[in-house]
């Protein structure tokens, strides 16, 4: 009978596909990339999906199966791989990747509360810019408190949530179709040639590569489970080629399904924010349904986004904490209340979040804030994507110090170069997603963005490589900044950003609006703010290396 009982039981291949397909899929992601790239969107997905979705996911495989005994997290394949410090590192960039897209998912639930409250966008016309940011600051806290209280409640509205999610995207895809037959083969992109698929291979093609890639990546997170199948050599090729089966049919036939009821040579500019309402409206119409299909949805997406907000402030910072060790993460962010909360961690989610939403703030409306935070993570969750194929290249060099269960490509160097590869295409599309994407090119609002998706990105990565000299002081002086320190630091920091947003707002100052340097022409704001934030770090940076006056003994 104990035999019996210690039976270990087996996640077979079926399974591991669907838990990997809710986390890499779903039809926000279609809805972002349809309006960045239009109908021609649908070829793209079919060549990202080919070559991309299944080595990056048999990789994740053998990276899961090698470092099993480890939990199989990105930032312990990095570790293993390289050492301590860049597995710290690795795991701090994961984490700020994920404060975008925290700030992203408490906008859009408060796009899904609207909708579901009116059934229509008047809500987020009625509110301003400081308003959006002030709600959402608001959800961060309420969020913070639930997940404490109420853990197991955001497990149910995970579970809810996720399926409906999912069961929603098909439904649509299902629906658009069947009604296209019965109307007649009636789409609103018309004319629908082949042509109208061929991507224009163009400097804005290129930049919307890296939302392709933050749509189709996240697979990583069923890596531990590679060890639990019975199986592995042969069930988990099994599962990620069915992955990316299912990923090519809804990319696919949902970016066409979408060309039935949208438009494509003439795309709202609020489609990111509010398109799957408007195509659940029309089906539901369509079908007679009224608005009931859309209320349907609307009240889907609050229980995803919900559960989903609270995940990634919850999760995400005590997976940062407990995962960095205290080597290099500052013993002040390490502590914990009585109820075993890192209160302080929380503290720098919220703070970063509030930075992030602070930068977006001086844009025309809610919608622009809305398409630039989507871009953001389109920058820096492929980025960290990088380290995936980083690792993946590590261990096929040295394929006897990193045994695995499982082999993507047998033949070491082949299976190198495909890393190379991936590694070049993800990084160059991270780089060229720095660029703006829904405003006129070189426009002012355009060089606004440009500015603040660098500065979100230095500071989100940035303060990641300042905090292991922080617990450096800690160890050596007790604590690693007085309170005085704290104080004149935090004032200069806050000042910078306040000025630095007013200088971005900006057209013109002192009636000059750009400078001509050599063949480049640089506006005035731009060249105030990188000359500020220049000598605001050079003060921090002399303040912060004196010794504290409140030493401990």
């Amino acid at each position: 009978m104990d035999e019996i009982n210690a039976k270990p039981k087996y996640i077979s291949w079926p399974v591991l596909t669907l838990m990997a397909f809710c986390t890499v899929i779903g039809l926000d992601d279609i809805m972002y990339n349809f309006q960045n790239q239009g109908m021609p969107v649908v070829t793209s997905w079919i060549i990202m999906c080919i070559f991309y979705v299944i080595p990056y996911s048999l990789m994740v495989g053998q990276l899961g199966s090698v470092f099993s005994k480890e939990g199989g997290g990105l930032s312990s394949w990095v570790r293993g791989t390289d050492g301590e410090f860049l597995g710290y590192f690795t795991a701090w960039t994961y984490w700020a990747a994920s404060i975008p897209y925290a700030v992203d998912s408490a906008n859009e639930l408060i796009v899904d509360i609207g909708w579901a409250l009116t059934g229509s966008e008047k809500f987020q016309n009625q509110i301003s810019n400081t308003k959006f940011a002030l709600m959402t600051f608001a959800l961060f806290i309420i969020f913070i408190i639930v997940e404490h209280y109420f853990s197991r409640s955001m497990e149910f509205l995970s579970t809810i949530g996720g399926g409906l999610m999912l069961v929603m995207t098909l439904m649509f895809v299902f629906l658009a179709f069947l009604g296209l037959a019965k109307s007649g083969g009636h789409m609103a992109t018309h004319p629908f040639t082949w042509k109208t698929l061929i991507p224009k291979f163009d400097m804005h093609y290129w930049t919307t590569i890296a939302m392709l890639i933050y749509a189709l990546n996240g697979c990583e997170l069923v890596a531990p489970y590679v060890t639990q199948m019975k199986k592995p050599k042969a069930d988990f090729p099994k599962a990620m080629i069915a992955l990316a089966t299912m990923t090519i049919f809804l990319t696919v036939f949902g970016s066409f399904a979408l060309g039935i009821y949208i438009d494509a040579y003439h795309i709202p500019n609020d489609l990111k924010m509010n398109g799957a309402y408007y195509v659940f409206d029309m089906v539901g119409h369509q079908y007679g349904l009224g608005k009931g299909l859309l209320y349907f949805w609307a009240w889907t997406s609050v229980f995803y986004n919900a559960a989903l907000l609270a995940v990634l402030l919850d999760a995400m910072t005590r997976m940062l904490i407990s995962d960095t060790g205290d080597k290099y993460m500052p013993r002040f962010l390490r502590k914990k209340d009585k109820n075993d909360l890192p209160v302080n961690g929380y503290i720098l989610t919220v703070s970063l979040s509030a930075f992030i939403m602070l930068l977006g703030i001086f844009l025309p409306d809610m919608n622009d804030i809305f398409n630039w935070l989507l871009n953001l993570n389109g920058i820096i969750s492929p980025g960290v994507t990088c380290w995936i194929f980083y690792s993946f290249m590590r261990i096929r060099k040295n394929p006897e110090k990193f045994p695995s269960n499982y082999t993507f490509i047998k033949n070491d160097k082949l299976a190198y170069l495909v890393g190379l590869l991936l590694l070049i295409v993800t990084a160059m599309a991270t780089v060229l997603g720095i660029a703006p994407q829904d405003v006129k090119q070189f426009s002012g609002y355009w060089w606004y963005e440009l500015i603040i998706n660098i500065v979100a990105v230095v500071v989100l990565i940035g303060l990641g490589a300042i905090l292991p000299g922080i617990r450096r002081r800690e160890e050596e002086y007790g604590i690693a900044f007085s309170r005085d320190q704290w104080l004149t630091m935090s004032v200069l920091i806050i000042g910078s950003v306040i000025l630095d947003l007013y200088l971005g707002a900006q057209k013109q100052l002192f009636g000059i609006s750009a400078i001509n340097l050599g063949q480049m022409k640089l506006g005035l704001n731009i060249i105030l703010i990188i000359v500020e934030v220049a000598v605001a770090i050079f003060i921090c940076w002399q303040i912060g290396k004196r010794k504290p006056s409140q030493v401990k003994k």
